[in-house]
């Protein structure tokens, strides 16, 4: 009782600090929440850099754009330990914060994640559960919506090279095993660090 009063108690005090650093936006029609917790980082940057590449897809591929509205209740940008995930009991995508605003992926490599991130909504709207058994195979398919896309867009070579490594590579490689402990701690050390540094908004590169 006192574990589980605790860890509530925890998650409160969570989210009341998200909010101190939460901006909520409608881009291109779509409901927005950046949590910007580095200082180093300007959140009217992350909002540019969503928006181009949110036209990126509505310009090049229509209509995947506008499957986004059933995709996605929310896009999230806030730090994590890769580039993108689907949080199904949310619907919300997840963009990396730091991902978001490198300048050394382009604003279709963020088009192309939340493209991937959609593939895993759409499967979990089928119903089709993501399970350890099956989720290189998630991946695959998710990773062939990113191949159409790069195929596209101007300047998506980088996103068909990386796309069609993982397609053929072994199945522990597509979907790793991931200690998602570990890889928090990782993601707090390197935001330590930069406000130490007091870091340029570049953030670091991270797989996803």
């Amino acid at each position: 009782m006192l574990a589980r009063l605790f860890k509530k108690l925890q998650d409160l005090a969570a989210r009341a600090a998200d909010d101190r650093y939460t901006v909520r936006r409608t881009v291109r029609g779509l409901p927005v929440v950046v949590v910007n917790t580095r200082p180093d980082i300007d959140t009217e940057h992350v909002i540019a850099r969503l928006d181009d590449a949110l036209g990126l897809i509505e310009r090049y591929q229509p209509w995947h754009f506008r499957r986004f509205h059933r995709d996605f209740s929310e896009i999230w940008v806030r730090r994590y330990p890769c580039r993108g995930a689907y949080l199904s009991q949310y619907k919300a995508c997840l963009v990396e914060l730091t991902f978001t605003v490198n300048p050394d992926f382009t604003t279709a490599q963020i088009a192309a994640t939340m493209l991937h991130e959609a593939m895993h909504a759409r499967l979990d709207r089928r119903c089709i559960e993501h399970t350890v058994e099956n989720a290189a195979k998630h991946e695959r398919f998710c990773r062939r919506a990113e191949i159409e896309f790069g195929r596209v867009v101007p300047g998506g070579e980088p996103i068909v090279a990386r796309a069609l490594a993982t397609l053929d590579a072994p199945d522990e490689d597509v979907a790793p095993s991931i200690d998602w402990q570990i890889a928090a701690q990782r993601v707090a050390d390197v935001d330590r660090a930069a406000l130490e540094k007091g870091a340029h908004p570049r953030g670091g590169r991270r797989r996803g």
